[in-house]
């Protein structure tokens, strides 16, 4: 069996919802290739010592995802935007357990690019930056799915554009606006 290029994701991923295993073994290696970069771009900055590692992150989301019964895949984009979905929460549920044996803080507000690096230390504003994003797409749902898919899948402002069917100036639009909508949000709290 050959591996597909990374270009070809999408028909594998439709072959997949299909309920076609031949097809989600092909796409393995590809896809794994790329989670394990989303999981090092949000973990980059962490500590030596931290208990979640890239790797670790990527099964945990990986077997999230295979858990899901022929799962309705779109596109490339809509596959890995669920997959960074399903790591934020992951990185969140790990935030919320560590924020809970710490009980307390008290700490600063950080800058959006600040929370999406997790750490020990920055626990309760993980969670805090994940509560005003649920927030956010109560009030608007475009906007929520802007910032997760530009912050956290890592997509380029024209790769969200394409995912979300938006122009590139209504994608920059949409990500001040709700940069600056979390960051009210997360001033407050």
């Amino acid at each position: 069996m050959q591996t597909p290029p990374p270009n070809e994701i999408t028909p594998f991923l439709l072959r997949w919802s299909q309920g076609d295993e031949v097809a989600l073994s092909l796409l393995l290696p590809i896809v794994y290739q790329e989670l394990h970069r989303l999981a090092q771009s949000y973990l980059r900055r962490e500590r030596a010592d931290h208990t979640l590692q890239p790797t670790a992150l990527i099964h945990e989301a990986y077997l999230r995802l295979v858990k899901q019964d022929c799962p309705e895949w779109e596109s490339r984009s809509h596959f890995f935007g669920i997959a960074a979905r399903l790591m934020r929460q992951i990185l969140v549920e790990h935030a919320r357990a560590h924020a809970a044996e710490k009980r307390g803080g008290g700490g600063a507000a950080l800058a959006l690019d600040e929370a999406l690096v997790y750490t020990g230390d920055n626990a309760a504003e993980l969670v805090a930056l994940d509560d005003a994003l649920q927030a956010l797409a109560q009030f608007d749902e475009r906007k929520a799915r802007v910032i997760e898919l530009r912050y956290f899948s890592g997509l380029s402002v024209a790769e969200t554009a394409t995912a979300l069917g938006l122009s590139l100036a209504t994608i920059g639009h949409e990500a001040r606006l709700a940069r600056a909508w979390l960051h009210r949000e997360l001033s407050r709290s």
